[in-house]
């Protein structure tokens, strides 16, 4: 492809705007276009961020021959419908985390793209992330020896928009939201060695007035070549975004935190304008983040998809990656509601992951 790479956003929320900041710093492809169904939300996205086209219709998108891929930021129950009609349009298709809400959407959405010829691109930015990928070259050059155990956490207050909180439109709780961030990175660490059981125990204890869905959860995965990798996932810690992990190893060890290390100490008797994510009431003490999506890996992320399909590259992480961690969250859940290891592969007709753990009383 000799011309820049035309991006179409299809939702206008937060992720929406960190893919706008990242595709500043990509000089080989341009966002055309953006797409959001509520009244007056895209244009005026598209006005703040400088973006020709908007569109409250996704088909009117999609008809702008322009516009070679697209990025889905749009609700989970809405990722398997937007990607088999951007991929009968011919275009690429970008699809943040979770991949979608069950594992016969995520069959459909594989075929379709096989079959219009179209890429099907997996966001999961921790791959990208700057410190984790150096941690990971740790590991890959030999320095820690074998894995023997992987730690991953992610802990805010909760997410940011509305339908987050309700399992029939998010598909589950807080191991839906940020779980598929840690088992696609165990899954990258060890070099995508099957999963062979998965066990994990989830709780509902401070959002009960806003959810069904688990707002804690601590998942055990144990792969087929014998390494152990433990995920801690939290909606309920204050103060903003918590994001580290840990790798031992049978020669060293080894810790990366993504935030800390990376911020300035702040103490301020106003409090800061924006500090971090999710950081809430700065007065008093703060670690304040420079870079933050850099130091995140977005633009990293979305200047590899463009230059996959640009270059007809091969995606570090596709559809069938998003499959594999669509089906840990199902076996998690099926975990914490039966109280037992599942072991995998782990096949399922839930329409949700939630379904797995609703009955667990």
């Amino acid at each position: 492809m000799d011309k820049k790479v035309g991006v179409g956003l299809i939702g206008a929320g937060f992720i929406g705007s960190i893919h706008v900041e990242s595709f500043k710093k990509i000089h080989d492809a341009h966002i055309l276009a953006v797409m959001s169904p509520p009244p007056g939300q895209a244009q005026e996205f598209a006005e703040n961020h400088q973006i020709p086209k908007h569109f409250t219709e996704l088909d009117e998108m999609l008809a702008l021959e322009e516009i070679d891929m697209v990025i889905i930021g749009a609700p989970n129950h809405l990722h398997c419908e937007i990607t088999l009609k951007a991929a009968a349009a011919g275009k690429h298709v970008v699809v943040e985390k979770p991949l979608c809400v069950n594992l016969k959407e995520a069959d459909l959405m594989i075929d379709a793209c096989k079959k219009a010829g179209v890429k099907l691109m997996y966001a999961e930015e921790l791959c990208f992330t700057p410190k984790y990928v150096r941690l990971k070259g740790l590991l890959d050059e030999g320095a820690l020896g074998k894995p023997v155990l992987l730690k991953q956490s992610e802990k805010h207050d909760g997410p940011h928009a509305p339908h987050f909180w309700d399992v029939e439109l998010s598909g589950g709780g807080v191991t839906m939201d940020m779980g598929c961030h840690a088992f696609q990175f165990f899954r990258w660490l060890n070099g995508n060695n099957p999963v062979k059981s998965v066990y994990a125990q989830m709780s509902t204890t401070v959002h009960t007035d806003k959810t069904r869905g688990d707002d804690n959860g601590i998942i055990i995965l144990e792969f087929e070549n014998g390494v152990i990798a433990m995920a801690e996932e939290s909606w309920t810690k204050p103060g903003g975004m918590d994001d580290r992990a840990e790798i031992h190893g049978t020669e060293g060890v080894a810790y990366a935190d993504v935030l800390q290390g990376n911020s300035i100490q702040t103490y301020s008797n106003k409090g800061v304008g924006y500090a971090v994510e999710k950081a809430g009431n700065t007065v008093g003490w703060s670690y304040t983040m420079y870079e933050e999506n850099w130091n995140y890996g977005f633009p990293q992320e979305m200047e590899h998809f463009v230059d996959c399909v640009k270059n007809d590259k091969d995606p570090l992480v596709t559809g069938e990656d998003g499959k594999a961690v669509l089906e840990i969250i199902f076996a998690a859940y099926e975990s914490a509601g039966t109280g037992k290891k599942v072991e995998l592969p782990f096949r399922t007709d839930a329409a949700k992951p939630w379904d797995l753990w609703k009955n667990r009383d």
